[in-house]
């Protein structure tokens, strides 16, 4: 049967999918778990063949064939034409009556926030930020790289790292522990040795993310080169979330700054102050927070925002996925 007015909710990352089906009153009524969505590199309608797995089996798990309101957040739909195209594939698989997607950064935005308002920023393999207001209004960025202006993320942070470690061995650049401690985290003794290995692939590509965490813990120790790049970051995040506070006009009211992503939640200190101290020189009304709760929560609250749901209903939502349970 049909769940009219229940919810289907769907945060798809890179390595991982979360869905839930959600009934009008908050009740979760099933969860699943699916692979990544990757529509980049193998089309969208192969990544979609991803999500209904995972939807198929939360689907059986309700006992239902269709919701009223599909509510996806999605890695890789950074642009708008992005989010019509997987709108309309989405919907042509019948999940529901209506389809909104979004950029899966509005995920973790909506789980840390009590209301459709305030910003997040979010730097993993790579960096975003997007803020909205309960009024619809929303401010983002491109968020595809260095084309669209981008500085940060885990892989470009490894980037950076090996940059300054690769010039400073050669003479080209000033000296940086760097140029031990990453040749050293694979056990290799130059940056040479790196720089080949990593060249000819006998270390793999996808390895390179590993060299992150070497970049916070060089710089913890009083690298200068490496707490260069930590601050330059954090200096990054702070930009990003002034220009989105300001977007929306929220600089001069008291407006929740999320905080999420691997390297935002690791807890690197010299980061965190960074992003704190600079908050409260340039946005002092901000409240910055580190956001902890799974981004499924956020895609399903934004389907009751849709569908007019009051707060006992997100409140029993919020319960649900409360730490230690599902």
């Amino acid at each position: 049967m049909g769940l009219m007015g229940g919810v289907l909710a769907i945060d798809a990352g890179n390595s991982k999918t979360d869905v839930a089906v959600v009934a009008v009153d908050g009740t979760v009524l099933a969860t699943a778990r699916g692979g990544g969505f990757r529509p980049p590199a193998v089309g969208v309608e192969r990544a979609v063949d991803t999500l209904a797995e995972a939807v198929g089996q939360a689907y059986a798990q309700a006992g239902v064939t269709a919701v009223g309101h599909v509510s996806a957040c999605l890695a890789n739909a950074d642009l708008p034409v992005e989010e019509e195209q997987l709108a309309a594939a989405l919907h042509a698989r019948a999940w529901g009556a209506t389809v909104e997607v979004r950029n899966d950064t509005f995920a973790i935005l909506r789980a840390g926030v009590g209301e459709p308002r305030g910003v997040a920023v979010v730097c993993g393999a790579g960096i975003n930020c997007v803020g909205m207001r309960p009024d619809g209004r929303t401010a983002r960025f491109p968020a595809i790289g260095r084309i669209s202006g981008d500085w940060g993320g885990g892989w470009g942070l490894a980037e950076e790292a090996l940059w300054h470690a690769a010039r400073a061995e050669d003479g080209r650049g000033g000296p940086t522990e760097l140029a031990r401690t990453l040749p050293a985290h694979f056990g290799l003794e130059s940056m040479y040795a790196l720089i080949e290995a990593l060249h000819l692939e006998r270390v793999e590509r996808t390895r390179r993310h590993e060299l992150t965490p070497v970049l916070f813990a060089t710089a913890a120790a009083g690298d200068p080169v490496a707490g260069a790049i930590v601050d330059r970051l954090a200096d990054e995040i702070t930009t990003m979330a002034v220009v989105a506070l300001t977007r929306l006009d929220l600089l001069a009211e008291e407006t929740p700054v999320l905080l999420g992503g691997g390297v935002l939640t690791a807890g690197h200190a010299r980061l965190d102050d960074g992003v704190r101290q600079l908050l409260a020189e340039r946005a002092p009304k901000a409240v910055a927070r580190v956001v902890r709760e799974r981004p499924v929560l956020g895609a399903a609250l934004l389907g009751l925002d849709r569908l007019g749901a009051g707060a006992g209903a997100q409140q029993r939502l919020r319960a649900h996925f409360a730490p230690g349970e599902d």
